[in-house]
């Protein structure tokens, strides 16, 4: 507050005690501590002044002038190579000429206007485009592994994009090419796509194998996953060529490319916490079948409208979504006509 302003209050607060107000009484409307306006006063009476000093001073912690001066050399040597102000910090503890936090060499650099480089542009590649398809069950599969270290194993999983349905897993202390055919053989015959059945969805040919191409000239089924050694193996991409899937690959290092199945994992881990502490691979085996009937049968999903994955897959979803918009709708009715009934009686 400028001292112009503290000698306009003190005045207000003179004028009102001369017509009577009590000091306080006058410090309160104005919005000021009593104490403050004596303290004004008495600074007024020593000093002849109301401007506020410098507080003068410094932090007792900060950085010392040969250690700003070390902090400088640091970035003009090895700013070239360690490009940001968090290695500089560190290069400067390795070599044991200064001890600074980050903060402060990125400080020590605004002040003198030094740039440092940073990390280097590295432009994501192009997001490959996903085939044209029909939205329905057993046509997009999103498939990956996740570690489980106490047991000492890593677990495939496939989950159908499009309902949400985990639709398999293969439990493995190996990650090769022999686990993902592994893998999809299991997953073609559970979902019954290397019989033929007479069922429209299944797609297959004379031979019992999935055909390539559906009637309207799109794929039959994808494979999306992301570019682990064994998703991109010439061995497995000769099995999916003979199983008639196409593969679908997203970005190396963009794990969002893939998020239906980081998500599951996510949740099946989240969910179910205790398969992280299983010791015992068998064990965590049979844990694993478990909970994939409880994922799939008893546990509902927000993204496909709280309903459960074998729901949406197996054709009950859109009734179960309508049946309860029809009930909230029947209920609000129910409610207003009840209500109104009771203000009407009283």
């Amino acid at each position: 507050m400028s001292a112009g302003t503290k000698l306009e209050l003190l005045g207000l607060i003179d004028r009102a005690v001369a017509d009577g107000w009590a000091h306080a009484t006058a410090c309160r409307v104005l919005d000021l501590a009593d104490v403050r306006a004596h303290r004004w006063r008495a600074r007024l009476r020593d000093t002849g002044s109301l401007e506020d000093r410098d507080p003068g001073g410094g932090a007792v912690h900060g950085v010392l002038s040969w250690e700003e001066a070390e902090i400088l050399d640091l970035i003009e040597q090895w700013g070239p190579v360690d490009r940001s102000h968090r290695k500089i910090a560190h290069r400067g503890s390795r070599l044991g000429v200064v001890f600074v936090s980050p903060s402060t060499v990125l400080r020590v650099a605004l002040k003198h206007k030094v740039h440092l480089p940073g990390e280097p542009y590295r432009p994501r590649p192009k997001q490959p485009v996903l085939p044209e398809i029909p939205w329905e069950r057993n046509r997009i599969w999103i498939w990956d592994a996740s570690h489980f270290t106490r047991a000492g194993r890593v677990a495939y999983a496939i989950v159908d994009v499009v309902t949400r349905y985990w639709i398999g897993y293969l439990l493995s202390s190996e990650q090769t090419s022999t686990q993902a055919q592994l893998l999809f053989a299991r997953a073609l015959e559970d979902q019954q796509l290397l019989a033929l059945d007479g069922n429209p969805h299944t797609a297959v040919g004379e031979d019992g194998l999935p055909i390539a191409i559906d009637d309207d000239g799109l794929p039959v089924l994808i494979a999306w996953s992301d570019n682990g050694s064994e998703m991109t193996a010439i061995d497995t991409r000769k099995f999916m060529a003979l199983m008639a899937i196409t593969q679908h690959h997203g970005r190396p290092g963009t794990p969002t490319d893939q998020a239906h199945i980081e998500s599951f994992f996510s949740h099946l881990k989240g969910d179910w916490p205790h398969l992280t502490t299983i010791g015992d691979a068998a064990v965590l085996d049979t844990e694993l079948a478990r909970v994939r009937r409880e994922y799939n049968t008893v546990r509902l999903h927000a993204s496909i409208g709280y309903v459960t994955p074998d729901d949406e897959h197996h054709g009950r979803g859109p009734r179960i979504r309508r049946a309860r918009s029809a009930g909230l709708r029947r209920a609000r009715a129910e409610r207003i006509k009840e209500n109104r009934a009771r203000r009407q009686a009283s």
